[in-house]
């Protein structure tokens, strides 16, 4: 079987995950319960989800010339991802989550470091690796004027774009009109339109996959709306769930599945995701989601 060639544009992180009883005061010393370093970000999990259900996938990213830069490039390669477009820069950290779990709450600081240094210049310099895509996957945990000259790059290559926009934030109309396909959860979907006029938002609704957790994804096409429901499943850590949707829509799309079919398919992966701990290491294999579908009564689409 071909693999559709998916280039995933955005984040590197390495989560640093503190389990606690007690969270510390100001000025106040705890001692936790347990320490894991575990990878991260929205651009690198969306890219492990791609490529472990079927893609050929390439990330664009930035990491320090640091140890968790080094370790999180490893696991990539691990994961069967081109790594080649991930610029190692000197001075500044690989972005890290600092994540402190206590009572069924987490409290977490993210410092973007290298993710800052995907820049439009660096976005410009890879238009041929977008040229040769199937699908851009994007999101905005790195600069939007990246993400603009992404979705820029792409259209003059007649490249389709999905853009995850998260975590939320204003984003100029140009944009939102260009790209293909947005996956906003319903908060994000209200804060994209707040400013879009009505004789353009029936077009925006047309682009959007709007993901709404245990009660499906709501779709719009021919003014009509669309539920496809969620798979029912034990839940243990919903934690990449999204990205793992994302991964898996990108994948579905690029094999020329139709949009019902691809939501379909990325609600199966998403719904694996969450039956296991961590963002990246609950996402499901290809084989894994077609055995989950084969056997679920609820696919119908």
């Amino acid at each position: 079987m071909i693999q559709p060639k998916i280039t995933v544009i955005g984040s590197i992180n390495m989560d640093l995950v503190t389990r606690t009883s007690i969270i510390p005061k100001v000025g106040e010393t705890v001692l936790g319960e347990s320490f894991h370093t575990i990878p991260g970000g929205k651009g690198a999990n969306q890219a492990v989800a791609a490529a472990r259900l079927g893609a050929d996938v390439t990330l664009i990213g930035s990491v320090g010339n640091d140890g968790f830069g080094s370790m999180l490039k490893e696991h990539l390669q691990e994961q069967g991802i081109n790594t080649e477009y991930i610029k190692t820069v000197e001075g500044i950290s690989t972005g890290i989550a600092a994540i402190t779990l206590s009572q069924g709450d987490n409290s977490i600081i993210v410092v973007s470091g290298a993710n800052n240094e995907v820049t439009p210049a660096l976005i410009t310099d890879y238009e041929q690796v977008i040229a040769k895509s199937d699908l851009i996957l994007l999101q905005l945990e790195i600069q939007v004027k990246a993400v603009i000259e992404a979705v820029r790059l792409a259209k003059k290559h007649k490249v389709p774009v999905i853009l995850n926009p998260a975590p939320i934030q204003k984003l100029p109309r140009d944009l939102l009109l260009q790209v293909d396909y947005l996956t906003p959860n319903e908060h994000e979907q209200t804060m994209l339109f707040s400013s879009i006029d009505e004789d353009e938002l029936y077009d925006m609704k047309e682009k959007c996959i709007v993901t709404k957790g245990a009660n499906g994804v709501t779709i719009y096409q021919h003014q009509k709306e669309t539920t496809i429901p969620s798979y029912k499943v034990n839940a243990i850590d919903t934690t990449g769930a999204g990205d793992t949707f994302n991964g898996a829509l990108a994948v579905s799309l690029s094999k020329g599945k139709t949009l019902q079919e691809a939501c379909n398919f990325a609600n199966a992966a998403a719904a694996l995701s969450i039956t296991k701990l961590g963002a990246q290491t609950g996402i499901p294999t290809l084989e894994e989601v077609e055995s989950f579908l084969g056997d679920s009564p609820q696919n119908n689409i």
